[in-house]
């Protein structure tokens, strides 16, 4: 897999108003960046005219990574999914004689200047403003997404709600490691009983 940093994700403005509700929830955050970052899975190696073109293609710029940050998180699409972007650059690349690249795909990394290091809460209070659990998936610190890696499928698991409640998503958080808020549990809670169904632990990751 190769990974090529992009440009900023956001506005200055944007930027700062993420900030305040960063700190709002997290006060020793006192500073936050965000830039793209191309994940691309290869058939065949590239040569460095090619790889040239895919870096123009994808507007490649120095990325959040080369900032002095002290916490980092990246937001990918979940595993297992492609998203349009995805598709439509994958496309343009191959149109562009690019025919060993297979998929690329776009995240956003941020960067966190913190006054002291984030603890799992934090992060977890946190990770709500900064993605959508229900199309993208995040990474704390050095875990960086591996979003091309096939494994066998495994059976689904189903979480009995429907049987004990609410108490068997708090079980499913703890084993599975979800590190989901409160808020997050009681809206799948009321999300999936009204569906009438128990979730599964796909749905819930």
């Amino acid at each position: 897999m190769l990974k090529f940093p992009g440009a900023s994700a956001f506005s200055e403005f944007r930027l700062a108003r993420l900030l305040v509700e960063l700190q709002k929830l997290e006060p020793s955050v006192q500073e936050v960046t965000a830039a793209f970052v191309h994940l691309i899975d290869m058939e065949t190696a590239l040569s460095p005219a090619q790889e040239l073109i895919l870096k123009q293609l994808l507007d490649c710029a120095p990325g959040v990574s080369e900032l002095k940050e002290n916490e980092r998180l990246f937001v990918v699409p979940r595993p297992g999914t492609v998203s349009p972007w995805s598709s439509k650059a994958t496309d343009i690349a191959r149109h562009c004689g690019l025919e060993g690249v297979k998929r690329i795909e776009r995240g956003v990394e941020y960067g966190f200047r913190v006054a002291f290091p984030l603890t799992d809460a934090a992060r977890a209070k946190l990770a709500p403003l900064l993605h959508d659990r229900m199309t993208q998936a995040v990474f704390w610190g050095g875990n960086e997404p591996e979003l091309f890696v096939r494994h066998d499928p495994a059976p689904l698991a189903y979480v009995a709600l429907s049987t004990h409640g609410r108490p068997a998503l708090l079980e499913a958080n703890k084993t599975l490691g979800l590190a989901l808020s409160d808020e997050e549990i009681d809206y799948l809670a009321e999300s999936f009983l009204a569906l009438g169904r128990d979730p599964t632990d796909v749905e819930l990751m």
